[in-house]
């Protein structure tokens, strides 16, 4: 019989009772005073939480100097720790399974968000252009700086972060990490030639430009042990002036180097939805990475982006995916796993409350027997 939506799904150590995934989705409502998540932020995660299913939090900066929005919940403070402590035990308690997305933004910040207001970092002095504005500290548009390129010497500092970060989701109580590398944020800055112009160890070839990434990725390892990390990325990404001119040999190299560690899971962001959640997008023509990279991947692959129930199904049904992160529909369908399953209607979602606000777009969509 071939795999289904509905049939179970061994992740790690851990048994799925299906393969709808939460995706994680950055929705700007932590404190205020400290970025830590409080009894909102729990709320919406127990609604989601089901027996056996897999949520991923929302991104979460493995540092201060990571961060890139105001009222993202971060993962470097006893507060913070606290905060997921309390979603991650809800999740627990519905049989949910629940690992946190790490993140540090490099470039993509502001000024605002820096201790003494310094500029942020990134792989090379290389600032973001278009029609892209940065968010300050107070919520306000404005154009993007130029970043500050790291010394070689400070990454090793970048590294012990994102370890720290794994140690800090230990601690509060997550069931494992996802390292998030897709997005335009700081490893795929580092993993993409148009951004990173280094000279040292860090810039030049595929294996220097993916050394960061493997770097963090063997140190949240040394924290979990592999089979409970996990890695994201966007191959064919364009958001935060993203982009490789030929995808095809740098994400071959990374996939295949993350294949030797035996990790839970590698996610896919598909090229058709890559935006980061600012606007509606549908590329047409775009090539598929579950399709090109599933071949050179030996483990668990997550897909995510644009999905309905139907080609969900057809992407397990035909081995292209083990499972399906849903984002949008998860956000406006707290029983999405259900609703897919007895092929109920879904609630639309309302893009003009995704980020920041409260409960309104948040807590406040209905389930299927309410609707």
């Amino acid at each position: 019989m071939s795999s289904s939506l509905f049939s179970p799904l061994k992740v790690g150590p851990y048994q799925l009772s299906h393969r709808v995934v939460m995706a994680p989705l950055t929705r700007m409502r932590a404190a205020q005073q400290d970025n830590a998540p409080h009894p909102l932020n729990l709320e919406y995660y127990q609604q989601r939480a089901t027996q056996g299913g897999l949520i991923i939090a929302e991104a979460s900066p493995v540092v201060q100097t990571g961060r890139g929005n105001p009222r993202t919940p971060g993962i470097y403070s006893r507060e913070q720790i606290a905060g997921w402590r309390e979603i991650t035990d809800a999740v627990h308690a519905k049989g949910g399974i629940i690992f946190l997305q790490l993140w540090h933004v490099g470039r993509v910040s502001h000024s605002s968000f820096q201790p003494g207001g310094a500029l942020p970092v990134a792989p090379s002095a290389v600032p973001i252009s278009g029609n892209f504005t940065a968010m300050t500290a107070d919520g306000k548009q404005v154009p993007y700086e130029t970043p500050r390129a790291l010394e070689t010497g400070e990454i090793a500092g970048i590294v012990d972060s994102f370890r720290e970060g794994a140690r800090n989701a230990q601690e509060a109580g997550f069931d494992g990490v996802e390292i998030h590398g897709a997005n335009g944020y700081l490893l795929e800055q580092f993993l993409q030639s148009r951004i990173n112009q280094r000279t040292d160890a860090y810039g030049g070839s595929i294996e220097n430009r993916a050394r960061l990434l493997a770097e963090v990725t063997d140190a949240a390892i040394g924290v979990w042990g592999a089979d409970r990390v996990a890695v994201r990325l966007s191959p064919y990404g364009v958001a935060n002036d993203t982009g490789e001119a030929d995808p095809m040999p740098l994400y071959s190299h990374v996939v295949r180097m993350l294949g030797t560690r035996g990790l839970a899971y590698l996610h896919f962001i598909e090229p058709r939805s890559s935006g980061a959640g600012r606007a509606e997008v549908n590329h047409q023509n775009v090539p598929s990475a579950m399709e090109l990279f599933r071949p050179l991947w030996p483990g668990v692959l997550i897909t995510a982006g644009g999905f309905t129930g139907e080609t969900a199904e057809n992407a397990i049904a035909s081995g292209k995916a083990d499972a399906v992160a849903f984002g949008r529909h998860f956000i406006s369908n707290p029983d999405l796993p259900l609703r897919l399953k007895r092929k109920s209607p879904l609630t639309p979602y309302n893009r003009a409350t995704f980020y920041g606000g409260a409960e309104a777009g948040y807590t406040d969509y209905p389930f299927h027997q309410e609707a």
